[in-house]
């Protein structure tokens, strides 16, 4: 399995070579090879900052005599009119690396932003806000760091970090019973130690789970608020909650005040719009 860094390496692999092919040769036909420079990052948007980390690696690993001088690190609230960072070298690399760092930045920043607006809906009810893995191809680690410096709660990175037992999973293992008990017996053969997360439809699959046990989270998919707040009070804090399903800007406080723990929101990642900002000569 490829780690974290390994991934974004071969990220930024795939993205240069789609992007400059066998060259960009609008920069090469009108930019001399010696020609020095400087681009800062502008910001045209108010929002939560995220990428500037993953921009150093793009500058670096295209160009490594790029010097980057940062003076909004990921994280920070930005509004329209900053600068985050000035970039120098050679104007050949700038040009050539500023849409892929845009790209990268514009992206982790919208969903930072959007994580942001979500986490604050929630304040003082004791839940966090969950991403999903409704990502772009290739970019989940990205996006997962994006969520993150919103103040959001990574789910999990993929289907190889816990057990997530849905719906489908459920039909085509026989019921929940047989669902829990399979997923225990591969535990136990495989030597993993991997926390246990089941969909519920309906309080009749709430009962079923109760009665079986051997799940550490409960996941309420497609309750109402008022079902949410029946089924937290049946549960009684035995297994952790988690709300999903439809779940909006409009109705996430509603949910959170039931008592949950969690909300996954697949909105985070799946259609959120770029932060505007733009990489200009100066």
């Amino acid at each position: 399995m490829l780690s974290v860094n390994e991934l974004e390496d071969a990220l930024i692999d795939l993205a240069f070579a789609e992007d400059i092919g066998d060259g960009d040769h609008t920069t090469l036909c009108c930019i001399p090879e010696d020609a020095m420079g400087k681009s800062h990052l502008l910001i045209k948007e108010d929002g939560i900052l995220a990428g500037v980390d993953v921009a150093r690696e793009v500058f670096h690993r295209f160009d490594p005599t790029m010097l980057m001088e940062v003076f909004m690190e990921d994280g920070a609230q930005v509004k329209k009119g900053d600068i985050a960072f000035v970039v120098s070298g050679k104007v050949r690399s700038l040009l050539q690396t500023e849409r892929l760092m845009l790209n990268i930045m514009q992206r982790m920043s919208g969903i930072a932003t959007m994580t942001n607006k979500y986490v604050k809906l929630i304040e003082g009810t004791g839940a966090h806000v969950l991403d999903t893995r409704k990502t772009t191809p290739g970019m989940r680690m990205l996006e997962k760091q994006a969520v993150k410096i919103g103040g959001g709660v990574n789910h999990r990175i993929g289907l190889f970090d816990m057990i997530l037992l849905k719906d489908n999973h459920v039909d085509f293992a026989g019921g929940i019973e047989n669902a829990i008990d399979r997923c225990h017996h591969y535990l136990n053969e495989k030597g993993l130690d991997l926390k246990i997360e089941i969909e519920v439809r309906n309080f009749d699959e709430l009962q079923q789970v109760l009665d079986k046990g051997g799940v550490n989270r409960i996941m309420l998919d497609n309750f109402t608020v008022a079902d949410t707040k029946k089924a937290v009070d049946i549960i009684n804090h035995r297994f952790e909650v988690e709300s999903s399903g439809g779940i909006t800007f409009d109705t996430i406080r509603s949910y959170a005040e039931q008592g949950v723990d969690f909300i996954s929101v697949g909105a985070l990642t799946h259609s959120v719009k770029g932060l505007d900002m733009s990489f200009k000569a100066c």
